[in-house]
């Protein structure tokens, strides 16, 4: 409780820079964590220590703003300062010169303070100690997890890298493999019963386009590698996600014979204080977390690791060498030089950058009219009722149309809540894709929604450049999703 309490008194000194960030962290924890005593009692102290500050502060200025008036003797002239100061603040703000004034002083005068309180009280990452559920962290959603799934392909591409010494640190030890909803490929795992194997785990998503490119290494180790034990964990970003029998399609779609986890509730997403997809964590025989890695990356860094932790199994005859890796369509490497967008959500609650006139209307059926998006701009037109996950279309005809520059463009889409498949064409600068269209269109861009997933619709050839991508939709029912691009 004390941590909480020294937060709300210092976040009420620095009250708009930090309680908002603050304040939400506490409250998506307490929503992944459920009603409790223990989140309760933390609003409840957080909010008494900043109510406590901002009390203090309130006392304090009127005390000394009663002195002021005091020796000033007049409150006119006072009342005629205050007014020069605005109108000096409103020139101020007019030629942009507030921006940069109170950026650098936001930064400069209170980064250090908030790092040090969130160092000291925020629980230890994999790298410092045993992962542990937090009451703190985001749950599932940021790509960087919790339901916000933010962060684009910059952010997801890196992770920390495999130690070069021959010595793997020890980060933590395997948590419990409870809670999950169903195992496939395999009966329940537990950490008693994985003693003397070394485990890897994998944290995914099927829809996730970054999970998507990492899972052909994860096939390769699991096949290479017999000692080796590979876990899937699959924690679902969007509610269709959820549903076991997409689950199940899924995974005989990618090929995937390892055991997977259906984690729905997030019991070893949080068991792991894990915050992305993809995540990595290597074990070792005894039951030791000896490394992690997050995202797409690093992959013959992340194999050594294995072989290191299967020779100190003593495992004799491990090969050094690393995997070679030719994934096509969705799982294939992106062209990351060339990415120049990011992940656009299409529903309301992560919604960006969205310019049909009147914006976004919020769970209601609604008529959008077109409009000419610049980079990385979308828009709807056509009949369409906007969720918070994403956008279903009311009636044939209408259009989802973006300005991107990327290799590679993908949407998430699922058809109609009866099942029915949907029918598109998608066109880039007007034109039929022809050479550059995606795995799952031809050359004249067309092509069918029969189940909710990734769909790949762009794949240019030749030089990358800025293009305006648009999906006809001929069919009602359409439920789009996300945008995601490599």
């Amino acid at each position: 409780m004390v941590p909480s309490l020294l937060l709300g008194v210092a976040t009420g000194f620095l009250w708009a820079p930090c309680a908002g960030p603050v304040l939400g962290l506490i409250l998506t924890g307490a929503a992944l964590q459920g009603a409790s005593v223990e989140t309760s009692l933390l609003l409840l102290t957080f909010a008494a220590g900043a109510a406590t500050s901002l009390g203090l502060a309130l006392v304090a200025g009127g005390r000394a703003f009663a002195a002021m008036k005091r020796s000033l003797g007049a409150g006119e002239w006072i009342r005629r300062g205050l007014g020069v100061a605005v109108l000096v603040g409103v020139a101020a703000i007019a030629m942009g010169i507030d921006t940069g004034f109170l950026t650098r002083v936001s930064s400069a005068g209170t980064a250090a303070l908030e790092q040090g309180l969130l160092d000291r009280f925020k629980p230890a990452s994999p790298a410092n100690s045993q992962p542990a559920p937090s009451v703190v962290d985001g749950g599932p959603g940021m790509m960087m997890g919790g339901p916000a799934m933010t962060g684009g392909p910059a952010m997801m591409m890196k992770g920390k890298p495999a130690e070069q010494s021959s010595d793997l640190p020890v980060e933590g030890a395997l948590p419990p493999l409870t809670g999950v909803t169903e195992w496939l490929n395999s009966p329940a795992l537990t950490p008693e019963g994985l003693k003397g194997k070394v485990v890897l785990i994998d944290f995914w998503t099927y829809s996730c386009i970054n999970c998507l490119r990492v899972i052909p290494y994860v096939r390769a180790w699991a096949d290479k590698y017999k000692d080796l034990v590979v876990i899937g964990v699959h924690a679902p970003e969007f509610a269709f996600e959820k549903s076991t029998r997409n689950v199940r399609a899924a995974v005989a779609d990618l090929k995937i014979n390892y055991p997977v986890a259906i984690d729905n509730d997030y019991a070893i997403w949080r068991a792991f204080n894990n915050q992305y997809w993809p995540a990595h964590y290597f074990i070792d025989a005894e039951g030791r977390i000896r490394h992690y890695h997050f995202g797409e990356g690093d992959y013959d860094e992340s194999e050594h690791a294995i072989q290191r932790l299967l020779a100190e199994a003593g495992k004799t005859e491990v090969s050094a060498d690393v995997v070679a890796v030719n994934a096509s369509g969705a799982e294939a490497a992106p062209d990351m030089s060339n990415v120049g967008s990011q992940e656009t959500y299409v529903g309301y609650e992560r919604a960006e950058n969205f310019i049909s006139p009147g914006g976004l209307v919020e769970d209601t059926r609604h008529v959008y009219a077109a409009a000419a998006p610049r980079l990385n701009e979308w828009a709807l037109s056509g009949d369409w009722t906007v969720g918070k996950e994403d956008a279903m279309l009311n009636e044939p005809g209408g259009r989802i149309v973006y300005r991107f520059h990327a290799r590679d463009l993908h949407l998430v889409l699922g058809p109609g809540l009866d099942g029915k498949p949907v029918r598109f064409r998608v066109t880039v600068d007007g034109a039929a894709p022809g050479d550059s269209h995606g795995t799952d269109v031809d050359a004249e861009g067309q092509g069918l929604v029969t189940g909710q997933r990734l769909y790949q619709l762009i794949r240019q050839s030749g030089k990358i450049a800025d293009h305006t991508f648009e999906i006809h939709f001929l069919d009602p029912g359409a439920q789009a999703y996300a945008f995601t691009f490599g």
